[in-house]
């Protein structure tokens, strides 16, 4: 099944960035004692949009991704203030962590910026009575190069010099693969000081199956949450890296976007084989994300990204977040919270406050199959 089949990819771009540039965030009423108003987080005195709590709140436990943490601080937030009783307690430890705790049944969804391989999916039958693990698209982002270089601002990359920047091939900063790509740009003659995740990160394994597709062979690493690059440092989590690039003169790295703005971190344009060198802003990921195809079958809406993209204004370095699931076998005492929390958060409103803060609302097209899916939970 595909997000293209049938003409639909226009439509989908349209509606991508329609969702970019702007959210309708209608209020949808409700006479149901359980639906409540948020109050947001702008201090706006303006009507909020209503938030359904469900039938029955109750405490959510959830672990996993990083990349996705600022946006679930967002939304756990909001919804919070509208439903007291469904508290959400979100734990990162990366993408590996939170499948691991999911498939244990010690959490009741997990963050993971990768789809769940055929074994992880196999483990969650054992904790989804009567069904298994699916990946629900919710938070959309991009992979910043995030760097710390005195006196350059708008460095460009491509695909294979990134990749010989992380495995230590290329250790300064003017190196000639660099210069070529920066003609004008004052490099100094310093190491190169590379950061990479310490975790095992979904983050990581959406820039290894970039360097797959773009590095020419340089990278010689099999995509995978672990860091195989040689040299550099470690730190944990897109927090983790983020804060050493903002410490460390003439470093590198690679982090969500939101996490770069946060940090008020410089991000590197990527030279795609464009006419010109794609910014990383949520505008140009989007354009990749509205050619998403989806690979899952059923309920499970794993996606396919273009990494290799060299479509004009499409950034290729993006990074999907899922929620992961039981399609059955949910716990009944938490199910209706949880229906209610992943509803707000694909729907419009939550995915235009995640928007503000540097993610990237997924297309129209496929939020509605994402909310069609979580009212089929059970």
């Amino acid at each position: 099944m595909k997000l293209q089949r049938n003409g639909r990819s226009k439509a989908l771009a349209i509606g991508a960035m329609a969702l970019v540039s702007s959210l309708s965030l209608a209020a949808c009423g409700s006479d149901d004692n359980n639906t409540a108003a948020s109050n947001g987080s702008n201090g706006s005195s303006a009507a909020a949009p209503a938030i359904d709590c469900g039938p029955k709140q109750a405490p959510l436990v959830a672990a996993g991704s990083t990349a996705q943490g600022n946006a679930i601080d967002i939304l756990k937030n909001n919804f919070g203030a509208a439903c007291k009783d469904t508290t959400i307690n979100y734990g990162g430890g990366g993408s590996g962590a939170g499948v691991q705790q999911f498939n244990q049944g010690k959490i009741q969804f997990a963050g993971s910026d990768s789809a769940l391989k055929p074994a992880e999916v196999d483990a969650s039958k054992a904790v989804c009575t009567g069904g298994q693990g699916i990946n629900l698209p919710v938070v959309a982002g991009l992979i910043s190069i995030v760097y710390n270089v005195e006196g350059v601002d708008n460095l460009v990359l491509d695909g294979p010099t990134i990749a010989k920047i992380f495995d230590s091939q290329i250790t300064k900063w003017n190196d000639a693969s660099i210069v070529a790509l920066n003609p004008g740009a004052k490099l100094p003659d310093a190491d190169i000081q590379a950061f990479h995740r310490t975790d095992d990160s979904g983050t990581t394994e959406n820039l290894t199956k970039y360097f797959a597709k773009t590095s020419a062979g340089a990278w010689s690493y099999p995509a995978s949450k672990a860091w195989a690059g040689k040299g550099g440092q470690g730190a944990s989590g897109s927090a983790g890296v983020s804060a050493q690039v903002k410490q460390v003169k003439n470093s590198v790295s690679y982090a969500e976007l939101s996490f770069a703005q946060t940090n008020n971190l410089k991000s590197a344009a990527i030279n795609t084989g464009a006419a010109k060198p794609v910014e990383a802003t949520a505008v140009n990921a989007a354009n990749t994300f509205a050619k998403a195809q989806i690979a899952g079958t059923g309920s499970d809406l794993a996606l396919t990204l273009d990494y290799a993209t060299k479509d004009e204004g499409s950034y290729p370095l993006v990074l999907v977040t899922y929620e992961i699931v039981c399609d059955k076998g949910n716990k009944a005492d938490t199910l209706d919270a949880l229906k209610a929390f992943l509803a707000y958060s694909i729907g419009d409103a939550g995915q235009k406050a995640i928007g503000d803060a540097g993610y990237v609302p997924l297309p129209k097209e496929l939020t509605g199959k994402v909310t069609a899916a979580v009212k089929a939970l059970a």
